[in-house]
């Protein structure tokens, strides 16, 4: 079973946020014995312990998913504001705005609007404090739900989310879409 530690591993790190449950891990790798597969994962989770690593594999909610060892939360925090500037990427803004009009939002929804990967744009978003992930929506997987925060409105200058400008329309001319006769 040791061939399939780094296949685990990978899974695990590929999954990111919304990990893996024991299931999944189990249909990805094909295996049959139960014993086998928890003695692998309880190898990995131990050795995630040692000091020598900045990231650990926990188990909650019946998910195994990488996370940072709590140690490197300052490190973290210092590299994230030393990196602030006054202004946001065009992705950043339009990121913000998903969220903003859009909350409670899950990244996968936000994925679907940009039509890009944003998992790391969230986790920028998260510790510039613009962001927070408060809930986790009711369906498979049990993904986040993203909200701002008042350090957004803050920011913006708003008071509450109605403040925001209305989106425009897109009207439809229906003479663009007939066919030349």
């Amino acid at each position: 079973m040791t061939e399939y530690k780094p296949i685990v591993e990978g899974l695990i790190f590929l999954s990111g946020e919304e990990g893996l449950s024991y299931q999944q891990i189990k249909q990805a790798v094909n295996c049959d014995s139960d014993s086998v597969l928890k003695s692998l994962l309880d190898e990995l989770k131990q050795e995630y312990q040692n000091q020598e690593h900045g990231f650990e594999l926990v188990e909650y909610a019946s998910r195994y998913k990488f996370v940072t060892k709590e140690s490197v939360y300052p490190y973290g925090q210092k590299l994230f504001e030393s990196i602030k500037t006054p202004t946001l990427s065009q992705a950043a803004l339009e990121t913000l705005a998903i969220i903003a009009y859009k909350q409670p939002i899950t990244r996968v929804e936000i994925e679907e609007i940009r039509g890009v990967n944003c998992e790391m744009m969230l986790k920028k978003l998260q510790a510039r404090g613009l962001i927070d992930a408060k809930d986790r929506l009711d369906a498979v997987g049990k993904p986040l739900l993203y909200c701002v925060t008042d350090a957004f409105l803050d920011a913006f200058q708003l008071e509450t989310l109605a403040e925001l400008p209305d989106l425009p329309t897109i009207a439809q001319d229906d003479e663009l879409f007939k066919e030349d006769a």
